[in-house]
This record gives C-alpha cells, structure tokens and sequence, in this order.
C-alpha cells in the first residue's frame, strides 16, 4: 500500500479504488487503524496515542 505521509512514528497509508468508504490506513506502535477520510472518524481497528 502506498505510503502518503510519516510523522511522529505514524504512517499514514492510502490505496486508490480500496473498499469503501473513502478511508485511510493509520499505523502506529503495532497499532493499525481505518479513519473515514470525510468524517476523519475511526471506523476500524484501534489507536492509541500513548
């Protein structure tokens, strides 16, 4: 999957005509998460910032 961006150890990642919704894939510290791109919401996995 094509990576978009990394900062502060996340790795933003996006993969053109994926599953809907519009969504992008967050990773952080073993932790992978779905986010809806229009509402910015967490619709899959987990995330901690800790």
């Amino acid at each position: 999957m094509p990576e978009i961006s990394r900062f502060f150890g996340i790795v933003i990642k996006m993969f053109f005509d994926d599953h809907n919704p519009p969504h992008f894939h967050a990773e952080y510290s073993g932790d992978v998460a779905l986010f809806d791109i229009r509402s910015l919401s967490l619709f899959s996995g987990h995330f901690r910032l800790a």
